[in-house]
């Protein structure tokens, strides 16, 4: 008899399913592609690198400018399984961003399991709410924000549009104006039940309070939800699941499934004025 763990997936298929490094022969190049595009932009572009958010290192964020005031702001919440990364490696899209009439910054935050995802969800609330505060100082306007991320940045951008704690820091509820999670993972349920939790640490407890599935956008908001067709069924029915909570919550919501990508290198679409996925994201920004 099979001993199911969540759906009808066993502890391994389970393990598989949450996997995203298992859907390529190697992530290295990706990563190296991130570390690289993203230096060429830091130098390319006027920008303000390492700007503190919060009290400890790993709370900063890096700045480009938007060549107009009162332009829309583009936050990037990186990814990694909440383990990896730095938003060094986050810059790759910002010259695409800039050149369209936004402000960009790549928020940086402290990793697992030095830091618990609870830690992790609140210094991207702080980070995001120094956004907010300091829009004029990025050309920016407070009313445009958009926010994006990709795997654990997914699951932490539906965090920034969840509602119910805009307030703690002094912000308006609803705040953010659009959105857009790439490979996101907003149902920690499986993610709790399989061994990613090695590192995680969560508990049935936290990964509730902690799925955006269980706490959706504070208003309708113009929505984005993008995957790569190599993703496993796991991954692509935490977007369609979650794409459908906030389609039935008010949210215009459009799915983009990015032809020729993989879980890794989806991001890197960003670079491309021209791809789907650009197109759609600065359709949402209003630009």
């Amino acid at each position: 008899m099979t001993d199911f763990v969540y759906r009808y997936w066993d502890q391994t298929e389970l393990n598989r399913q949450m996997s995203a490094r298992g859907t390529v022969p190697d992530i290295t190049p990706m990563m190296a592609d991130y570390a690289r595009e993203s230096a060429a932009a830091r130098a390319a572009l006027p920008c303000e690198l390492n700007v503190a958010y919060g009290p400890t290192p790993a709370e900063r964020l890096d700045v480009f400018p938007a060549t107009r005031p009162g332009s829309p702001i583009f936050v990037f919440i990186h990814g990694g399984y909440w383990r990896m990364l730095d938003a060094a490696d986050s810059t790759f899209m910002a010259r695409t961003f800039v050149e369209a009439g936004a402000a960009v910054v790549a928020l940086n935050y402290a990793l697992a399991p030095s830091v618990s995802v609870e830690e992790i969800v609140r210094q991207c609330r702080a980070g995001l709410a120094w956004v907010y505060k300091n829009a004029a100082r990025m050309n920016g306007d407070a009313s445009r924000i958009h926010v994006s991320g990709s795997s654990a940045g997914g699951h932490l951008g539906g965090m920034m549009i969840a509602g119910g704690w805009a307030g703690d820091y002094g912000l308006p509820e609803g705040f953010v104006q659009s959105a857009s999670l790439l490979s996101g993972l907003f149902d920690l349920e499986p993610v709790q039940l399989s061994n990613c939790n090695e590192w995680l640490h969560l508990d049935p407890d936290s990964a509730t309070r902690l799925s955006p599935q269980n706490r959706l956008p504070a208003r309708p908001l113009p929505l984005l939800i993008a995957y790569a067709p190599n993703e496993t069924e796991g991954f692509k029915l935490q977007s369609e699941c979650y794409a459908a909570a906030c389609r039935a919550a008010g949210c215009a919501v459009e799915i983009v499934c990015e032809p020729g990508t993989n879980h890794f290198d989806l991001p890197l679409r960003f670079m491309d004025a021209n791809a789907a996925l650009t197109k759609a994201t600065l359709g949402v920004m209003g630009l």
